[in-house]
């Protein structure tokens, strides 16, 4: 927990997770003594950050879907989170999209955008 911490309060601070692990180099007395290496930490940061930020963003968004249908009740959605909170699904339309369906009377869903950026 201490390391984790550690790792964490270093990179709000801005220090290069290099940095961070030739600190822990210095205090143990040597690579060798350490059971993790310097990948370790950027992986743990990349992971850790990315979760915080995807749960922070599933949440924003919740928050936001929710203003629209305050603003317009014919604003309708739906969220599907997974387990940790995190967006598995959703689904959103306004009066706007509804007019456009109804005219068009064609719909395509695109459930591949931006996955392979």
């Amino acid at each position: 927990m201490f390391v984790h911490r550690t790792i964490e309060n270093n990179d709000e601070a801005g220090i290069r997770s290099s940095k961070t692990y030739q600190s822990f180099v210095a205090v143990t007395g040597g690579h060798c003594k350490l059971s993790f290496n310097k990948k370790d930490v950027k992986n743990f940061i990349t992971r850790e950050v990315r979760n915080i930020f995807e749960l922070d963003d599933a949440k924003e968004f919740g928050k936001y879907l929710l203003r629209m249908k305050e603003k317009n009740q014919n604003f309708f959605y739906e969220l599907e989170l997974k387990v940790d909170h995190s967006i598995k699904n959703t689904f959103w339309t306004d009066t706007r999209s509804r007019v456009a369906c109804d005219y068009f009377r064609d719909v395509l869903f695109d459930t591949t955008y931006n996955i392979n950026r």
